[in-house]
């Protein structure tokens, strides 16, 4: 399953790396966001989910991965821009479902509040509108390490608290990939800290209300740090809301174990794929009398 790879060019601002999972069966196309310091590599199990039924699209913001080298990295980017790159990606694959992982959620959200013409539904995963007492432990001693560079302890925290349900050998790839970034991508997640620890940023959730189309909240029943029930909060904001919990999945679901990832893929393919339509029956009078005497 090889994908079609191309470097687009975002209104000559910026060169975004991307992947298309093509399927010649399928009817409808999905875009994924990552999360932060992620790449397209962390989202493997989810294209195997998700792939054939939907052609699926996976990218890197300008920042991160394979998008690094075709780009000047002067200043951290916004929500509100990293949302208007993912609107240009959305018209470019003429994409009618979106989801997105994490404080991936951010610029999704954002993105959707705009009413993209072509997006129906949207899956929004391990994000929350509420700043619980293990996330902002965590953002605080996350904001320290990514402000002094110690990569050791970013390593660290992320295992210790948002990765602590993954496997050893997810853990160890994980260290490996945040401990080696570049001097820019800590600055960018130091902004995305101060962005969620900014009182005067949540006001902008009423952003929300604009949002025309069904949306799923997807969280894990062991993830303290954006919770099913925080989730649930959304209800207030976005009219048509869906919510599932899945059971033996912390933060990172369908990457933590086998379990997860079947339910996972479960409450996808029920939110995303629509329901066939009753089959209706069309009798002649003759038939309709035989019916009723039988």
């Amino acid at each position: 399953m090889k994908p079609e790879i191309a470097v687009l060019d975002i209104q000559g601002q910026f060169r975004v790396y991307t992947e298309l999972y093509r399927a010649d069966a399928a009817e409808k196309t999905i875009i994924l966001v990552n999360g932060s310091l992620a790449t397209t590599t962390s989202f493997a199990q989810t294209v195997r989910n998700l792939h054939p039924q939907f052609n699926v699209v996976l990218y890197d913001p300008p920042y991160a991965g394979k998008s690094k080298p075709h780009n000047a990295h002067e200043r951290p980017l916004t929500k509100e821009l990293e949302g208007q790159l993912l609107l240009e990606l959305i018209d470019h694959f003429n994409a009618e479902l979106l989801m997105s992982f994490s404080w991936g959620g951010a610029a999704a959200l954002v993105a959707l509040a705009h009413r993209p013409k072509r997006i129906e539904k949207a899956v929004i995963s391990s994000f929350s509108p509420v700043i619980s007492d293990p996330l902002r432990d965590y953002l605080e001693r996350g904001r320290q390490h990514f402000g002094t560079y110690n990569r050791h302890g970013v390593g660290e925290l992320l295992n210790s608290t948002l990765g602590k349900h993954l496997p050893s050998l997810f853990k160890r790839y994980n260290h490996k990939h945040v401990s080696s970034l570049d001097a820019h991508e800590y600055a960018q997640m130091h902004h995305h800290i101060d962005h969620v620890l900014d009182a005067s940023n949540h006001p902008q959730m009423k952003a929300a209300k604009r949002i025309n189309v069904p949306v799923l909240f997807m969280n894990g029943a062991w993830d303290e740090y954006t919770s099913a029930a925080d989730a649930r909060h959304f209800a207030h904001y976005i009219r048509d809301c869906h919510f599932s919990t899945l059971q033996d999945a912390g933060h990172f679901l369908d990457m933590e174990n086998k379990a997860a990832c079947l339910a996972s893929k479960e409450a996808l393919h029920g939110f995303l794929t629509p329901t066939p339509e009753p089959r209706r029956v069309h009798y002649r009078t003759g038939q309709l009398q035989q019916a009723f005497a039988v």
